[in-house]
């Protein structure tokens, strides 16, 4: 089985083929295309790591949702002193579907 480890909004996300997660907020819209770069690909025998990424592979996925993750909430508080405080916070996130990974062979020109 053939995965790969890329890089979205700061962090890295091993994935497969018909995977979806749940990304960083992305500036795209629904239903559109996007590659992501690899830092590591695998395919049961053979490791790739790149440095920082491998060349020649990428990862296509399609945007399937924007929204809003579940409310965390806050809480600050001083022991004795009559006060606290509650906030939340809501993090926008981006649903995309992995569609392929892609490796492409470098043609060498003679």
């Amino acid at each position: 089985m053939m995965y790969a480890v890329i890089i979205s909004g700061g962090r890295q996300y091993r994935v497969t083929e018909g995977q979806t997660l749940k990304l960083e907020k992305l500036a795209v819209d629904v239903g559109t295309k996007v590659d992501f770069d690899v830092m590591l690909l695998a395919n049961g025998e053979e490791i790739q790591l790149g440095k920082p990424i491998v060349e020649g592979c990428k990862v296509a996925g399609e945007v399937i949702s924007q929204g809003r993750h579940k409310k965390i909430k806050i809480m600050k508080f001083r022991r004795r002193k009559h006060h606290q405080k509650e906030t939340g916070h809501r993090q926008y996130f981006t649903e995309v579907k992995i569609e392929k990974i892609e490796k492409i062979e470098k043609i060498e020109k003679a």
